[in-house]
């Protein structure tokens, strides 16, 4: 095998496929990245049995071949090297790998690519395309609210459900739920499946805010995302996912309308003295009378109370909150102004755009 390649183009595919590679295995194959080189283009790849990440790449190639290189020194060789339009990549004797760049000489050891686990061809039953920063922005719209208990395993991904073409993602983890929705100039077979967290959070980093599409296709039990240089291949989770629905739309008894940014910085300024080195969070209380709420925070460490204007109806509420509920909530909401729906003391909110339907966060209070 032997190639030369641009720096930037072999450090994009390794920061990519790094993603996929596990840190610490029993085979050393585990903690290696493939690299492949074919007649006009090189393709790396990390595969840790449960997410698998392919990044191709152009290079002139002197010579075809294969060989799995340590992920963590090659990544870091490749970090290291000066600043240079090409980089030679080479095979000598006993799978010894070169690296050469302008005046830097690498040698590492590589290993025989055979045993390298493959990424498994799915069988595109189900199909949609969508645009890499859509997809990019509803996973980060969501993935916070997925839950960390492994003893519940089907809340530990989101839902994607996708009829006619309506794309919803669904985060829950028993305090909160997000949802988030978006209707597709594409139009396929539906489909309901559940993609593991750790997927979605490798997904988000790998995808660019460009309008350029991305492919998802689903098989019985894993899911694949391609776009035009790169393939992520992950497992899905099995088991039938929380009937979210019947949580949305409940008749309300309190309404509000509020500046996002501003009930943001007023819940941030809450929360500053809400939570302690313990890693205890105290309630945020929310006191609505009239067109005005009232956020205060009364705790060990100090109290806060803030005034904010806003838009009512219905009765007057004083409910408690988990803070960062409602930080993570606000935080990836780009409306200027978000709708607030509280069901009755105590029970839910339910923070939602002021028209149509893209996204709610429902939040259980707290009591006290």
């Amino acid at each position: 095998m032997k190639f030369t390649c641009v720096r930037d183009d072999i450090l994009t595919g390794v920061n990519t496929v790094q993603k996929a590679v596990s840190d610490r295995s029993t085979n050393a194959l585990l903690e290696g990245i493939l690299i492949e080189a074919g007649e006009t283009r090189v393709k790396l790849t990390g595969n840790d049995l449960e997410i698998a990440i392919e990044y191709e790449m152009d290079a002139e190639i002197a010579q075809s071949g294969a060989i799995v290189v340590n992920s963590r020194l090659f990544g870091e060789i490749v970090r290291k090297i000066p600043d240079s339009e090409e980089v030679l990549i080479f095979i000598d004797k006993n799978n010894l790998v070169v690296i050469d760049c302008e005046l830097s000489h690498f040698e590492m050891k590589g290993l025989n690519p055979e045993g390298f686990p493959r990424i498994p061809e799915i069988e595109k039953q189900k199909t949609l395309m969508i645009e890499q920063a859509k997809l990019k922005e509803m996973v980060r719209q969501t993935i916070f609210s997925v839950c960390q208990d492994e003893y519940r395993p089907v809340l530990t991904g989101a839902l994607f459900e996708y009829e006619g073409k309506d794309l919803t993602i669904v985060a829950l983890d028993g305090n909160r739920v997000a949802v988030r929705k978006s209707t597709l100039d594409f139009e396929g077979d539906s489909f309901s499946v559940v993609v593991p967290a750790k997927t979605l959070n490798e997904i988000v980093k790998i995808l660019q805010p460009v309008n350029d599409d991305i492919g998802i296709f689903c098989s019985k039990n894993q899911i694949l995302f391609e776009a035009e240089n790169f393939r992520v291949v992950s497992k899905l989770i099995e088991g039938e996912y929380f009937k979210y629905r019947y949580l949305l739309g409940k008749e309300y008894g309190t309404k509000i309308t509020v500046n996002t940014r501003k009930l943001l910085q007023s819940v941030e300024r809450a929360y500053l003295i809400s939570s302690d080195d313990r890693d205890k969070t105290y309630p945020v209380r929310l006191a609505i009378t009239n067109q005005k709420m009232v956020v205060a925070a009364n705790t060990p460490t100090g109290a806060l109370r803030d005034e904010i204007e806003i838009e009512s109806a219905g009765s007057a509420m004083n409910i408690s909150y988990n803070p960062r509920y409602l930080l993570e909530a606000l935080r990836v909401i780009d409306d200027e102004n978000v709708g607030i729906e509280f069901v009755s003391n105590p029970g839910p909110c339910s923070i939602l755009p002021l028209n149509g339907d893209s996204f709610v966060y429902i939040i259980m209070s707290l009591r006290g």
